[in-house]
């Protein structure tokens, strides 16, 4: 398995900062957040595309994803999903990353009318993506944080263009076990968000290993899956500005999760 960041854990940080930390710290990839906080979005101009699709090829460092905010069962009409469906692909595909991720954010409508609703944008999606060479990646994340809640809407999909990004603090959250959302992600599965938090009522950030997360269980039932991966560690520093800053716990976290993607 192969080892990514996301930016979430430093907020706001240059892109050549950004990569410096990857190359000193052994990540092969990086997942960007993309936020208008962000030096990356999807409002930025071609000139900043193009030299950051230079400098991580200068630096040998993937850009894995663009985390993007998108929230494709959401209440309301599908254009303005769908117009920011269509900034986040063309952001990934100027950055030459193979994924975007969106979340759920269904809020509280029954679970058929919101399945219904991220099944349709995420379907008319589908070939923007296909022709851009990025797969869409549905989170799972608040109003489907269970592996079957995104099994759902995938089913309904059926694109190969739209996949699942396995949060795995959210299943947690959901009660959910390893062995219950690998089988049920497989065969969707872009790549793995993985983190570790203090306990289920209190999220802020923690090296992994540190923390509550069966993290060893998860990467256990991807192994038996056969599935070799990414593993991207999302260090919510932007949400917990007290948690110890990234650059402190960068290496121990590598050192961590390479030793369980090593088996």
């Amino acid at each position: 398995m192969k080892l990514a960041f996301s930016t979430l854990g430093v907020p706001g940080l240059p892109v050549p900062d950004v990569l410096r930390l990857a190359t000193t710290h052994g990540y092969a990839g990086v997942e960007l957040r993309a936020h208008p906080e962000e030096p990356v979005h999807p409002g930025s101009p071609p000139g900043v595309r193009a030299e950051t699709v230079r400098r991580f090829a200068d630096a040998g460092v993937l850009p894995l994803s663009v985390a993007g905010y998108a929230r494709v069962a959401a209440p309301g009409p599908d254009e303005p999903v769908l117009a920011q469906l269509a900034e986040l692909i063309r952001l990934a595909a100027d950055l030459g990353a193979p994924y975007a991720r969106v979340f759920p954010g269904g809020g509280d409508q029954p679970a058929g009318e919101a399945d219904a609703l991220a099944a349709r944008r995420l379907g008319t999606a589908a070939p923007l993506a296909a022709d851009a060479g990025v797969r869409l990646l549905l989170e799972t994340h608040d109003s489907h944080r269970r592996a079957e809640d995104v099994e759902r809407v995938l089913g309904l999909v059926g694109h190969r263009q739209v996949g699942a990004l396995w949060d795995v603090l959210h299943t947690w959250l959901g009660g959910e076990a390893p062995e219950t959302s690998v089988p049920a992600l497989s065969p969707y599965l872009g790549y793995v968000q993985v983190k570790d938090v203090v306990s289920a009522d209190d999220l802020t950030p923690m090296p992994p290993g540190k923390g509550v997360l069966p993290l060893g269980a998860c990467v256990a039932a991807l192994c038996r899956a056969g599935w070799d991966g990414w593993l991207c560690w999302e260090y919510e520093q932007r949400w917990y500005p007290g948690a110890t800053p990234f650059t402190q716990v960068a290496d121990a976290g590598r050192e961590f999760l390479g030793r369980l993607a090593a088996g």
